[in-house]
């Protein structure tokens, strides 16, 4: 048999193998999401072992954007730029947010997330990129005006985060000023996604992640869930 037909019949096998492994490792991976959410739902539901699975939240959102990041298509040095500035805006408009009360309102943070850099978890940072990579995927392929684009993952955002917030002051990662969550928290929250959304559509790199959904859909069931049994 020749090289040119040989590799005619072993091709089709070559590529199906690499195929299901690829399935396999999207199956896996959306197992260990699964896993760490669902417990993450039943340890913060029960007061006896809480405080241990308070103690797991940076692990968590740190892991979950590790994961997001194995099935990330597009490495180049564009991706780069815009993971550290999502992650810079974000944390810098925390830290204004925290000493001046701008753009968010007047507000400061607890223990459970951890180590702090002027007075803000630095954990924080990883929480924007993960939010704002989630949420801006979600319209990389359907829409293709980048302003729209980047106006809908930022109004996404702030739904997601009138579930976060009440989940967020009961497990003591920040709380407010008179126990109010003010509207500027939200308005804040639009404007700052807003800006780091636009800098997501603009940067050239593919925005291709095959868990990126399923990673979403937990994410959002999680606080959704323990709004109202936690």
């Amino acid at each position: 048999m020749s090289p040119s037909l040989l590799n005619k019949t072993e091709n089709p096998t070559v590529i199906e193998a690499i195929k299901k492994i690829q399935n396999n490792k999207i199956t896996l991976f959306k197992g260990i999401i699964s896993a760490f959410y669902i417990s993450g739902i039943i340890g913060l539901s029960i007061p006896m072992v809480r405080s241990y699975f308070q103690m797991m939240t940076p692990f968590t959102l740190i892991l979950s954007l590790v994961i997001l990041l194995l099935f990330h298509s597009g490495w180049n040095k564009s991706f780069g730029l815009f993971a550290v500035l999502a992650m810079v805006l974000g944390y810098g408009s925390e830290v204004m947010g925290i000493h001046t009360g701008f753009p968010f309102g007047n507000y400061e943070y607890g223990q459970t997330l951890g180590f702090k850099l002027f007075e803000v978890p630095l954990v924080i940072g990883v929480n924007w990129l993960l939010l704002v990579y989630l949420t801006g995927n979600l319209f990389s392929s359907n829409i293709k005006n980048d302003w729209l684009a980047a106006c809908l993952a930022a109004l996404v955002m702030v739904a997601i985060d009138f579930f976060i917030e009440p989940v967020a002051i009961k497990l003591d990662f920040w709380s407010w000023e008179g126990n109010i969550i003010p509207l500027s928290n939200y308005l804040g929250w639009l404007g700052v996604s807003f800006i780091i959304q636009l800098l997501y559509r603009k940067s050239d790199f593919l925005k291709e992640n095959k868990i990126s959904s399923y990673l979403l859909i937990n994410l959002v069931m999680f606080f959704a869930i323990l709004t109202f049994v936690g």
